[in-house]
């Protein structure tokens, strides 16, 4: 993938991840509360934080719920949307 194509799927990462921030669920709210500013550990986590990766030779993404540099953490939550997208990927 050309880096202007990589910049633009970035580009729209962060925007479906602002969007995603806002519309968080309760326990995603609570628990974003937990560990916020290091208060987990002392280890900074990012909310709705976009994963780019290339599988089958296309560049995508997905937005974890929570994730930790640190300690190369991808923590997922159960919401509505994961029903959703549970109830999505049957039909």
């Amino acid at each position: 993938m050309s880096l202007n194509n990589k910049t633009k799927l970035f580009e729209v990462a962060k925007v479906v991840c602002r969007e995603l921030r806002k519309n968080s669920t309760k326990a995603e709210r609570i628990f974003w509360e937990v560990i916020r500013n290091k208060k987990f550990y002392q280890k900074k986590f990012y909310r709705q934080y976009p994963i780019l990766h290339d599988i089958t030779g296309k560049e995508t993404f997905f937005v974890a719920d929570f994730f930790c540099f640190d300690e190369k953490l991808i923590i997922e939550l159960d919401g509505k949307y994961h029903q959703y997208r549970l109830q999505e990927d049957k039909e």
